[in-house]
């Protein structure tokens, strides 16, 4: 291995010692971020929820799009065709409703089909920009949806803000899924980000005819990770047609009180990250 790869340790030892940046942040009160092991687990549609759900419970919310190269936060709230504005404190982040308001490089691309093609550096300062010259005023929540895997995006958050409150991981069953859940685990140790818990998404589908639930993708795996690692699991969320619906036609403000089992059990995981902040 090369000498010249540096560790997370001797990454993250720089704690956030820029004053634009520490003051831009002293307004939020919690700082949760939403990641995940491998792509396509629906930890973006977490994230989405759980800043909408807050923002519906009358908490004031910010959430960071910091998916530099698949940002789908816009799509999911109806708001890919709106641009952010400058004003006299920093870029304003674009509003969901009176208590929601987010930021993603989605809303700054041409089009959702332009592709972004930048190296490590410019995705590092891309995120800092957000962080420190976003205008995010006062909030009691900043949710931040992160890239899956462990590298620059996790990296430069953990580096910047330095004072994260918590970590909320998502998963599936899958053996795959959770062969890299478990280093997301190890990567929040490492960086000393406390662990809400995990959020086990795809669960099972639920009988039409008997109400019961169908491991498709097998089952066990994420409570063993949880038991393994001293973590709780937050939820067990099922495959719901109605909620991919919801993503995917930029509802999901307007569609958080579902009744059904999906919507029962995401209010759960929201209680238990009120809980864990306390």
């Amino acid at each position: 291995m090369s000498s010249n790869i540096q560790s997370p340790e001797s990454l993250l030892s720089a704690k956030p010692e820029e004053p634009k940046l520490v003051s831009n942040l002293r307004g939020i009160k919690n700082k949760i971020m939403v990641m995940s092991g491998k792509g396509g687990v629906g930890k973006s549609t977490v994230s989405a929820n759980l800043a909408a759900t807050l923002a519906d419970r009358g908490y004031k919310v910010g959430l960071l799009d910091s998916d530099i190269h698949g940002p789908t936060i816009p799509t999911m709230f109806g708001v890919e065709g709106q641009r952010p504005v400058v004003g006299e404190n920093g870029i304003v982040p674009v509003p969901v409703n009176d208590n929601l308001k987010v930021m993603s490089v989605g809303l700054l691309l041409d089009s959702d089909d332009s592709p972004i093609i930048w190296r490590g550096p410019a995705k590092m300062s891309a995120i800092k920009q957000f962080l420190e010259e976003v205008d995010w005023g006062t909030l009691d929540y900043l949710i931040i949806d992160l890239p899956p895997g462990t590298g620059d995006e996790p990296l430069s958050i953990a580096q910047l803000i330095g004072n994260l409150d918590g970590a909320v991981v998502v998963t599936t069953p899958q053996d795959v899924a959770l062969t890299s859940v478990r280093k997301s685990l190890n990567f929040a140790n490492m960086i000393e980000v406390p662990v809400i818990g995990m959020v086990e998404n795809m669960s099972g589908i639920i009988c039409p005819h008997c109400d019961e639930m169908i491991h498709v993708f097998g089952s066990g795996g994420v409570s063993k990770a949880a038991e393994d690692f001293g973590v709780k699991v937050l939820g067990t969320l099922p495959i719901e047609t109605d909620v991919a619906a919801t993503s995917d036609s930029g509802k999901v403000h307007e569609d958080i009180k579902g009744n059904s089992e999906w919507y029962k059990v995401f209010n759960e995981i929201v209680d238990a990250v009120e809980e864990f902040v306390k």
